[in-house]
């Protein structure tokens, strides 16, 4: 795989478990908030020897218990599977982290059983969607295929959105509800200027805002939570 950057040990990616963070190069989205910027505008820019991840693992057996898959968008690495598959046959968890385009790559690592748990992005309402991403026509089909399957597979997942000032409302939320209707985890997270995003000038919430949008879709899912506040 195209990995671009390694966190050895990790107690917040993947929720419940110490972990590692491996960062794959390249994105289909060009979201203006991005905080992972380099990953997707230099996808090359400093690769990871593959092995030496595997080495890292053989070394950490006993104090870390999961890999957390991130990016970029690791759904478009070629050998992502194969990538899954190693790890699991060391004992280690996976978690994924998705934007949702790619939901015949995600249905073969559902199927195989090669992920454990899934963080899906939706970046808005399906109408504000292609704005979000940065994609003129973009919609939102993938998403809700990939939303469905999901729930289909009786894997552990959870849907996040990031809020950002620019491009979210009160409308935002109310159509995420919809979209995401039935569903049993989702978290809204505050956007905040990392300093590396795509386009200079977004903005996050008040606290206040953020759980006015928690209440928002509160009616249409199991749990929603507030992160980064």
């Amino acid at each position: 795989m195209n990995i671009q950057g390694l966190n050895k040990v990790t107690l917040l990616d993947y929720p419940g478990h110490v972990a590692c963070t491996v960062f794959t190069g390249g994105c289909d989205y060009r979201c203006p908030f991005c905080h992972n910027s380099q990953l997707v505008l230099q996808p090359a820019f400093s690769p990871i020897d593959e092995e030496e991840v595997f080495k890292l693992l053989s070394k950490r057996k006993g104090i870390l218990d999961g890999v957390a898959i991130t990016g970029g968008e690791p759904l478009l690495q070629k050998d992502v599977a194969q990538f899954c598959e190693r790890v699991k046959a060391m004992g280690f968890a996976v978690k994924l982290d998705t934007n949702g385009n790619h939901p015949d790559v995600l249905k073969e690592l559902l199927d195989r059983g090669l992920v454990d748990y899934v963080a899906m992005d939706i970046k808005n309402s399906p109408e504000k969607y292609a704005a979000t991403v940065g994609i003129p026509g973009f919609t939102a089909e993938n998403v809700l295929r990939s939303l469905e399957l999901l729930r289909a597979s009786g894997t552990d997942f959870e849907l996040r959105t990031t809020a950002v000032k620019e491009f979210h409302d009160a409308d935002s939320f109310r159509g995420i509800g919809e979209m995401i209707k039935g569903t049993k985890s989702y978290f809204i997270q505050n956007f905040v200027d990392s300093g590396a995003v795509i386009k200079d000038g977004l903005h996050g919430f008040e606290a206040e805002e953020l759980e006015g949008f928690a209440e928002i879709v509160r009616p249409y899912v199991g749990s929603v939570a507030v992160r980064g506040v």
